[in-house]
């Protein structure tokens, strides 16, 4: 399935803006499972991938500015979703890719990135394909 809806050709994206602050979380966790389950994940891959976004963003809130706004972008490509968290932070700092976190954000999402703009946002982006490799 290349396309939810719409005309061929165009890409399929939604854009998730909620405060920077973990009691929001739950909305992007449910957002990820809908759309991971409209691309026909499986029930553990929609875990995973769950349960990666939440990391992820734990990872930028620890740094984001107070009061700031936490976007969530989710790009539907094929037969993969991919996921970037993004949110303005007091010291721009790219997150260590040497830690626990990182570990396990690379386990349950397959493909991990992360990138820092100029005005000290960071991003943190995941590619999750359906029927990639397993993390349990």
């Amino acid at each position: 399935m290349s396309q939810i809806d719409g005309e061929p050709g165009v890409q399929d994206f939604v854009e998730v803006r909620l405060p920077a602050a973990g009691a929001y979380l739950s909305v992007l966790r449910t957002a990820t499972a809908g759309l991971a389950a409209r691309l026909d994940f499986t029930l553990d891959e929609i875990e995973d991938l769950r349960i990666a976004v939440d990391e992820a963003c734990a990872i930028l809130l620890q740094q984001a500015v107070p009061g700031s706004v936490l976007t969530c972008e989710f790009r539907l490509v094929g037969d993969s979703l991919k996921v970037t968290v993004t949110a303005p932070t007091t010291d721009g700092k790219a997150p260590e890719r040497d830690t626990f976190a990182w570990t396990v954000l690379s386990a349950l999402a397959g493909e991990v990135d992360s990138s820092v703009g100029e005005d000290k946002t960071v991003s943190i982006s995941l590619h999750k394909k359906r029927g990639g490799p397993v993390a349990h």
